[in-house]
């Protein structure tokens, strides 16, 4: 009798134990699936962005194109010539005279309902300009080039001009500032916690708020950046220095939090060895644990860099969603990152936003994957084994 319960008891666990393996590779799948979703949508709506269409068209330099730009082409083209490129014709001949008084035959960039038309999607063309694009496009007048202006200019008005450069440079300013503050602080606090603090009340304390501040939901931080650097120091607002600021508050739990994990896996022989040896405390940590350690404080500073850039939340707070066409030259210019432009343009209705959007999430989840892949190929590269 016991021999058949226990017999029972035993399908019954394998049995379980095959629903649990059966869930999990569910979840793995599901999650696969999503992944592969999210990419390939990405992909499809993003890789359309990096093709730009272009005319060919008689341009002209002359004293009445520096007074109505609209006048340096003939007058069937203006409506399907981008209107912001025209713009820029006028400081143009004012920085190259030799072109004065001259027409010449030029690829120029064509409007956003032209660019749309040409790649299939929705537009706003009339049935007589899609007519003049078709006749151009037989004639080998208009085509699809490879849109250099998406990496080399700013946020605009106009979709067919709007690039990501000034959010690139951005979000390089915030990050060289939130590494300055939080790499130094990050790291002597853990060195202090894990190596010099006693164990008391004050220090667990202090232990469990910073494994709090690692979880707690990061528009916080920007209420505490608006709170502190804007309102009490007078940072300006929405500049890369207030945005690293900022994200360099988000990002010490982490980087302290991984320092002490890469310094508590240092064998204490090595500790010992050097106590031994007449080493001071101060001596050994600096001397023989810290050079051991520095490998995993690299990869978590890498990974919690890689966190701050993705975030956007802290920064809407701190006015990080300005309309910022020039790429700022210094820390304290006003300044947009690369989340926080993603975030603008999705929220546009032209069409032409929906592909930069894709593009622009494409280039962002490029840059995170490359630095996550650098931290594992630092670890990896490094890592001591005892």
């Amino acid at each position: 009798m016991n021999k058949i319960v226990s017999t029972k008891a035993l399908k019954r666990r394998y049995r379980k134990e095959k629903i649990f393996k059966g869930a999990a590779v569910f979840a793995l799948l599901l999650a696969a699936s999503f992944l592969v979703f999210f990419f390939s949508n990405m992909i499809g709506k993003g890789m359309s962005a990096f093709s730009q269409a272009e005319i060919l068209v008689d341009v002209h330099y002359n004293e009445a194109s520096v007074k109505s730009y609209r006048k340096a082409v003939d007058k069937p083209y203006r409506k399907i010539v981008s209107r912001g490129w025209l713009r820029t014709l006028p400081l143009y001949m004012e920085d190259n005279p030799e072109v004065m008084r001259t027409t010449r035959q030029e690829w120029v960039l064509a409007t956003a309902d032209v660019d749309q038309y040409l790649k299939g999607y929705t537009n706003r063309l009339k049935d007589k300009h899609k007519q003049q694009i078709d006749k151009l496009q037989e004639e080998g007048r208009v085509k699809l080039a490879f849109n250099t202006g998406f990496f080399t200019r700013g946020d605009s008005k106009m979709a067919e001009l709007a690039g990501i450069k000034s959010a690139v440079i951005g979000s390089i300013l915030v990050l060289l500032v939130t590494l300055a503050i939080a790499l130094p602080i990050g790291v002597m606090t853990a060195i202090y916690l894990e190596e010099f603090a006693p164990d008391n009340r004050i220090t667990q304390l202090v232990e469990v708020n910073i494994n709090n501040l690692a979880a707690i939901p990061s528009i916080l931080f920007g209420l505490l950046g608006l709170a502190i650097f804007i309102n009490f120091f007078g940072v300006p607002r929405s500049s890369a220095l207030v945005g690293g600021l900022t994200l360099a508050l988000m990002t010490l739990p982490v980087i302290i939090i991984t320092t002490r994990a890469a310094l508590r896996a240092v064998p204490s022989s090595i500790r010992e060895a050097a106590y031994g040896l007449g080493a001071s405390r101060w001596q050994a940590v600096f001397h023989h644990v810290l050079p051991l350690a520095f490998p995993g404080i690299l990869t978590g500073t890498i990974i919690g860099l890689a966190q701050a850039m993705g975030e956007t939340a802290p920064l809407l707070v701190i006015g990080m969603m300005a309309y910022i066409p020039d790429a700022p030259t210094s820390f304290t210019d006003a300044a947009t990152v690369l989340p926080a432009q993603i975030f603008t343009w999705a929220g546009e209705s032209i069409r032409a936003y929906e592909e930069r959007t894709a593009a622009a999430i494409l280039v962002l989840v490029t840059i995170l994957l490359s630095m996550n892949a650098f931290a594992i190929w630092l670890r990896k590269r490094f890592e001591t084994r005892w």
